[in-house]
C-alpha cells in the first residue's frame, strides 16, 4: 500500500490501520461479545500480510486484554514490526467501572502498564482517549505529561481522540498535536464541518475510527444478525442498530453493495474508501475479528472511488435522510 505522513511526525502510515477494539473481548461495558484470541492474532497477521503497517489499540479495550493480544501477534510475527498506537486516560477499578483520569501520576502509571502488556520499548503514537469533563484542568495536566513522556523517549509521538476544536487549541498551546482520532463514516459526518478542515489546515493527522459504522456498513450485518447479537455486545442497543435508524442505514448498505459488486469489492471496502477520499483524512482504523474478515476489508486503502460512485452514494444519503 501507499503511505501518508501522519501530521508533524516521521511516521508514514498506510491508509488502513488494524483496529483492535473488538478483540479485547467481553467483560466490560463497551465489549463486542466473546472473542477467540487465536482468531484475533490470525486477523492481525492477515492485515499485516496485506500491507497494513500500524495497529491501533487502547489500554481500556478489554481492560488491558486487547494490548496483550496485540503483543501475542507481534511476538509471533516474522515480518517488520508495525507501528503500535495505543491510548490512555480511561482507568478501571476492580469491578470494571471505567472513568476518565488525566492526572500526571495516572498517565505515567498507564504508559508503563501499556509498555509491559504490549511487550515493546516505546509506543509509536500515544493518545489521550477521551477529553476530561468541560473546564477540567486535567486536560492541561494530562497533555503536559504526554509531552514529557515524548521527551523522555517512552513514546515517539502524541495525539488525541474525540477532542473538539476548543480542546485541540488548549492542547496545542502546550505542545503540538500530532494527530486526532475522530469518529467518521457515512453514518456520522459531523466532523466534516469543522474538525477535519481544521486538521488539514493545521497539519494535524486525522485517523478516523468506525469508518464501517461499527460493522453496520460491511454488508454482513442483517436484521437477523443484529437481533441475535449477544447481550454483552454494546451495539445491541445503539441507535444506529435500532429503529427508526436501522431501516435507513440498511438501505444505505444496499446502495454500497450495488457499487461494490460492480468493482468486485465488499460494501465495507466501499464505506472505508469513501472516508479516505476526504483529503483531510490520513488513515482509517478498520477492525476485523478473524482472518477472513481482514481479507475482506484491509484492501480498502487501494480502492479509489470514481466521482460517479461518490455521487451515487451522496444522492442515496440525501434520499434516505429525506424519507
Amino acid at each position: 500500500m501507499q503511505t501518508r505522513q501522519l501530521g508533524n511526525s516521521d511516521l508514514n502510515i498506510t491508509p488502513i490501520g488494524y483496529g483492535a477494539w473488538a478483540i479485547g473481548g467481553s467483560g466490560w461495558q463497551f465489549a463486542w461479545g466473546h472473542q477467540d484470541d487465536t482468531d484475533s492474532i490470525a486477523a492481525i497477521h492477515s492485515a499485516l500480510e496485506l500491507g497494513v503497517n500500524w495497529i491501533d489499540t487502547a489500554a481500556v479495550y478489554g481492560l488491558g486484554h486487547s494490548e496483550e493480544v496485540v503483543a501475542g501477534a507481534l511476538q509471533s510475527w516474522s515480518g517488520p514490526r508495525p507501528y503500535v498506537f495505543t491510548k490512555c486516560g480511561l482507568r478501571w477499578d476492580a469491578s470494571g467501572q471505567v472513568r476518565k483520569v488525566l492526572r500526571a501520576d495516572s498517565i505515567r502509571a498507564e504508559v508503563d502498564f501499556s509498555l509491559r502488556r504490549l511487550g515493546i520499548d516505546v509506543i509509536d503514537l500515544y493518545q489521550i482517549h477521551w477529553p476530561p469533563d468541560p473546564d477540567s484542568a486535567e486536560l492541561e495536566e494530562g497533555w503536559a505529561t504526554m509531552s514529557n513522556l515524548k521527551r523522555e523517549g517512552k513514546v515517539r509521538w502524541i495525539g488525541v481522540s474525540n477532542f473538539n476544536l476548543q480542546q485541540l487549541g488548549r492542547a496545542n498551546a502546550i505542545a503540538p498535536v500530532t494527530s486526532l482520532q475522530p469518529p467518521y463514516s457515512l453514518l456520522h459526518r459531523q466532523v466534516e464541518n469543522d474538525i477535519l478542515p481544521h486538521c488539514q489546515s493545521e497539519g494535524i493527522g486525522a485517523i478516523v475510527y468506525s469508518p464501517m459504522g461499527s460493522g453496520l456498513l460491511t454488508g454482513a450485518m442483517t436484521r437477523e444478525r443484529i437481533a441475535n447479537l449477544p447481550k454483552d455486545d454494546w451495539r445491541k442497543g445503539h441507535s444506529d442498530f435500532t429503529e427508526p435508524n436501522l431501516s435507513r442505514n440498511l438501505a444505505l448498505v444496499d446502495r454500497l453493495q450495488q457499487i461494490a459488486r460492480g468493482r468486485g469489492r465488499s460494501a465495507g471496502e466501499v464505506a472505508v474508501a469513501w472516508t479516505l477520499q476526504n483529503p483531510a483524512v490520513t488513515g482509517a482504523i478498520v477492525g476485523a475479528r478473524n482472518a477472513h474478515q481482514a481479507e475482506g476489508v484491509m484492501r480498502a486503502g487501494e480502492l479509489r472511488l470514481t466521482e460517479e460512485e461518490i455521487r451515487q452514494i451522496e444522492e442515496g444519503l440525501v434520499a434516505e435522510t429525506a424519507a
